[in-house]
């Protein structure tokens, strides 16, 4: 039986880490990790010339940006990456027969709502970042190609930076911390998305005459604001760091974040007959990881 081949972009970032840290464990899947250096996914024709010398079954688009301020003030490359690029992946998937799955994220809503958001629910994102996500996932929505969009929230890692790590070096160096409690969604694993996703490949049937697009949402389980976050990730390390709840408004940032962007799960774990952990859990396995890595 012939391997799955599957092609990573954005292999440098912190879900494609997590997959070539996977990919050891998967030897019926053959990986084709690509960063900048070796695939710029921005170039058109890159990605089409790729998938010629390298035929793929699938295409795992990791690669976003995700300087979510810094993109209020360069909308022109957060567009180029987010949006173009995906283009150029779809042209790139229908050319190869590939199924695309595209990472998306939560800040494609607005946030007013209080109950947990559908896949169903209308994008309404509000900031140059959730913008230029919601772009491209539209592409994808409007061609004809195979593909799954996932939408995620509040990733972080053993690998890069991300909150968590953030918080375990301020917390060994302040007493207290002020932390936004009025920001409600939920943290991910980075590397039990990463495993989904794997688990996902090796339940898809592709059927090469028929079209399949689908948007699924996947974060771990449970709701928390940054504040609960913080103060879990002091309380698991044994942390002496006093952490204070406080409003959004005492740290303004350039873009507006949603206030409410818990993802609702259901779809994908009936889909794909999926246990996801609940975060607490699953960042007591990450601090595990991250002493042992």
């Amino acid at each position: 039986m012939d391997k799955i081949i599957i092609l990573v972009t954005g292999a440098n970032g912190q879900l494609g880490q997590e997959l070539q840290f996977l990919s050891k464990k998967h030897s019926e899947f053959h990986f084709l990790f690509t960063d900048i250096d070796t695939l710029d996914i921005t170039k058109s024709g890159e990605a089409d010339y790729f998938v010629e010398k390298n035929p793929v079954d699938f295409i795992i688009n990791c690669a976003a940006y995700t300087a979510v301020d810094k993109a209020e003030e360069d909308r022109d490359n957060a567009f180029l990456i987010n949006t173009v690029a995906v283009d150029y992946l779809i042209d790139a998937a229908i050319k190869t027969d590939a199924c695309l799955i595209h990472i998306s994220t939560d800040y494609v809503f607005d946030g007013t709502k209080n109950t947990p958001y559908d896949e169903e629910d209308a994008a309404i994102p509000e900031s140059v970042y959730g913008d230029t996500k919601n772009e491209g996932e539209k592409l994808i929505l409007y061609a004809d190609v195979n593909a799954l969009i996932i939408r995620t929230s509040w990733l972080y890692s053993t690998f890069g930076n991300n909150f968590v790590k953030t918080m375990l070096l301020l917390g060994k160096e302040r007493n207290e911390l002020k932390v936004v409690f009025d920001q409600i969604g939920t943290p991910t694993y980075a590397r039990e998305l990463a495993s989904a996703i794997l688990e996902i490949i090796g339940k898809i049937k592709l059927d090469k005459k028929t079209t399949t697009k689908e948007i699924y949402h996947y974060t771990n389980e449970g709701v928390a604001s940054w504040y609960d976050f913080a103060t879990e990730i002091f309380r698991i390390k044994n942390i002496n760091c006093k952490t204070y709840p406080v409003d959004s408004s005492e740290f303004p940032t350039p873009a507006k974040r949603p206030h409410f962007s818990v993802l609702n799960k259901t779809k994908i774990k009936k889909d794909f007959d999926l246990s996801i952990p609940h975060w607490v859990d699953s960042l007591k396995e990450m601090l595990n990881n991250l002493n042992t890595q």
